[in-house]
């Protein structure tokens, strides 16, 4: 196997991307903001059975951040990272800089539709936005034949899917289901900056999503009554503050008021200054 290349340019990254193709060879996005954990290698994992050379990117985006102390705190372990996608056998990593990505007088931006102001994104103005620009960039610049997003981020994943579609990118979305840790609770970049006290703290959000699903499997269909009953879950943990958590449909995420046939649960709970954020298909 060659070594791992490194590109934090477009250019170079395009030229290794074309060069890949035009060898036959089927190429891979896993796109990341770095802190990488065992959540991202099982992404690399899934798309390594999908095609023949795998690409992660690295790169904290501005864009998508609606509070400045949120970026600033955000990890950024680059040479941890690296080592890491070397170990797991991933053939490049394009991990451009903030001037490579949004070079000055840079002015257009990729403007995601209805659903992408509802949830997060009413919750966090701009915050689609910011997503949707920087991932057509990575997209331009490795030209996946696939990517490859996780399902904790159940609203990301819809909005660069119907992107990808309305654009005529002809990129396959795919998705992995959300990866755990033993007690439950979803891998996150974010994980490590809670405190000890925190982390433990942190089952509340997947046990009350759990509690949505009980509900609805004793036979509830109404969506104020499954999400009371999520909600005492989060609201009987001290550490933790509830935001949201609401019941969609799993393709247009407009809410429901009751149950009848597939949906997400989809929840945000703050612990201290760390928001994480979970879901569960219904």
């Amino acid at each position: 196997m060659s070594a791992m290349q490194v590109f934090d340019t477009p250019d170079a990254m395009r030229a290794w991307s074309d060069e890949s193709r035009a060898a036959g060879r089927r190429v891979a996005l896993v796109p990341t903001m770095g802190a990488l954990h065992d959540g991202h290698m099982a992404l690399v994992r899934d798309a390594r059975g999908r095609a023949d050379a795998v690409v992660v990117s690295i790169f904290v985006n501005p864009l998508q951040f609606n509070r400045p102390d949120d970026f600033a705190a955000y990890p950024r372990p680059l040479d941890d990272d690296l080592a890491i996608c070397a170990a797991a056998g991933v053939d490049a990593v394009y991990a451009p800089t903030a001037a490579a990505m949004y070079p000055s007088g840079f002015d257009t931006h990729v403007e995601p539709g209805a659903i992408a102001d509802r949830l997060e994104g009413a919750f966090r103005p701009g915050h689609f936005r910011g997503v949707t620009t920087v991932v057509a960039k990575l997209f331009g610049a490795v030209r996946p034949d696939v990517a490859v997003f996780g399902q904790k981020d159940y609203q990301q994943l819809t909005v660069i899917r119907r992107m990808s579609a309305d654009l005529d990118m002809g990129i396959e979305v795919a998705a992995m289901p959300t990866v755990r840790d033993a007690d439950g609770v979803a891998m996150s970049s974010r994980n490590r900056r809670l405190t000890p006290a925190q982390r433990a703290a942190a089952v509340c959000v997947p046990r009350s999503l759990q509690a949505v699903s009980d509900a609805l499997a004793a036979g509830e269909r109404d969506v104020a009554t499954l999400v009371a009953a999520g909600r005492a879950l989060v609201d009987s943990e001290p550490l933790a503050a509830f935001e949201h958590l609401e019941i969609v449909h799993p393709e247009t995420l407009e809410s429901l008021t009751r149950v009848d046939h597939d949906a997400v649960a989809v929840t945000a709970v703050w612990f201290g200054d760390v928001r994480l954020i979970d879901n569960r298909l219904l």
